[in-house]
């Protein structure tokens, strides 16, 4: 059983759709085995979920409303904790299904390195797709201390799938000189600092493009975003990190599926992080989903 069939706790706003009548299919993945500082990541999903009754369905930047989507939330996967391995396995095959029956998958996490498992089924499901990956982190290694399942691994795993020439990082502020070395090199696209700006930049370039886009939360500075696993001053605004998704969502890609990442709620007493993130999540949904027929 991947899900608690027997839940009924809080729902991610108006996503209140069976699985066989949703068009979008939003999931937690409550993982946060690998971190290299502060843990609690695991419980992110469901705190976004009860953030997000504070939330308007109506969205004043996209002139949208959530009563235009199918939405399905299919609360947290059940993984054997501590099993990195094996739960990374269960949410590959879990996405193959999505993809599968023709569901676009919304993920919540959990750690960075959720997005594994997720890139690999779009990419199987999907020729030769494009990954957004905005983030103060890198997330360029290929192992940490002595791991390569990692959170610090994500990105570099994904430059091995899919090619880095088709990885697109924007934000990054953190990492080794040996990650920044491989950036440089490989023929990714960075962007240091920024994101929003060097974003529209590239987005033409990636027209007609299947895509799918990963937000790491602590690309925000931790003045929006206290509570994350590894916080990095100098970030960008949370009105920036709309700003982005707005960006991709008028610039004729087609996002596959996304996911949200690393909060970590434990931190953040004030609800900072959680806040923002289900409205990232909102706009996600409104600009990238399916739509009605």
């Amino acid at each position: 059983m991947l899900f608690d069939e027997g839940y009924s706790g809080r729902k991610f706003i108006m996503a209140d759709k069976t699985y066989d009548n949703a068009d979008i299919v939003l999931f937690g993945l409550p993982m946060d085995y690998t971190v290299s500082f502060r843990p609690g990541s695991r419980f992110g999903p469901n705190r976004i979920r009860e953030a997000s009754i504070g939330l308007e369905e109506y969205s004043v930047y996209l002139d949208d409303h959530l009563e235009h989507l199918r939405v399905h939330d299919a609360g947290d996967m059940l993984l054997p904790f501590g099993n990195a391995g094996k739960s990374l396995e269960l949410m590959r095959g879990y996405a193959e299904t999505l993809f599968a029956d023709g569901k676009f998958p919304v993920a919540l996490g959990g750690e960075h390195l959720v997005t594994w498992p997720l890139l690999q089924a779009a990419a199987a499901a999907h020729d030769n797709p494009a990954l957004i990956h905005i983030d103060a982190h890198a997330d360029l290694r290929e192992e940490y201390e002595g791991e390569t399942l990692s959170h610090s691994t994500p990105v570099r795993k994904a430059c091995g799938l899919l090619g880095p020439e088709n990885v697109y990082s924007f934000g990054i502020r953190s990492g080794s000189r040996e990650e920044f070395a491989f950036a440089a090199s490989s023929g990714m696209h960075m962007s240091r600092f920024e994101a929003a700006a060097p974003l529209r930049d590239v987005l033409p370039s990636l027209k007609g493009r299947k895509v799918y886009v990963t937000v790491d939360i602590d690309v925000l500075d931790p003045a929006y975003a206290p509570g994350t696993g590894t916080p990095e001053a100098g970030g960008i605004t949370s009105a920036e990190l709309l700003a982005c998704i707005h960006a991709i969502a008028a610039s004729g890609v087609q996002v596959i599926g996304c996911d949200l990442v690393e909060v970590a709620p434990a931190y953040d007493p004030a609800e900072q992080t959680s806040t923002a993130a289900c409205k990232i999540i909102r706009e996600m949904m409104l600009g990238f989903g399916p739509r009605k027929p």
